[in-house]
């Protein structure tokens, strides 16, 4: 089945809130990753970076299943998680540009693994804001943001 192109508008991100999967990102600088839904279950990893994009896959009572961008899952409890979409560059090195377009003025390189704040997706260009510039990279070279998702 093909996907569907969706439009993420103020008013459909309430009731996309709630919808799984959906992406979040880690509201401080140390979360707890568990191996159940609940406090009774054993940390199984410690997340250090705030605002790290994650994948909700499901929901029990407060709790989150998330992924990473490596493949990880653990259950985390949802005071640990933010709305604010952030992405994360993969690969290599990413000349962030001030137009969304190839022949654009570099503002700034980007390292792979660094984290950004999601401003607008086009079909293949995403406006991000990284360490107070904004600018655009190519969608391919990041992730937290679905395949034919748009936000503007």
């Amino acid at each position: 089945m093909a996907a569907s192109l969706s439009v993420i508008t103020p008013e459909l991100r309430a009731a996309e809130a709630s919808a799984v999967p959906r992406f979040a990102a880690i509201r401080t600088g140390e979360a707890n990753l568990r191996t159940g839904p609940g406090v009774r279950y054993p940390i199984e990893w410690v997340f250090v970076h705030p605002h790290l994009p994650v994948e909700i896959i499901a929901e029990y009572q407060a709790w989150r299943k998330v992924r990473d961008s490596e493949g990880t899952e653990g259950w985390m409890h949802q005071s640990m998680l933010s709305g604010r979409r952030s992405v994360l560059v993969t690969s290599k090195p990413q000349a962030m540009r001030s137009d969304p377009a190839p022949d654009a003025r570099i503002v700034a390189q980007i390292e792979p693994r660094v984290v950004g704040y999601l401003m607008a997706c086009t079909d293949t260009w995403c406006r991000v804001e990284i360490a107070d510039r904004k600018g655009w990279l190519p969608r391919a070279a990041l992730w937290g943001i679905y395949p034919g998702e748009t936000i503007k």
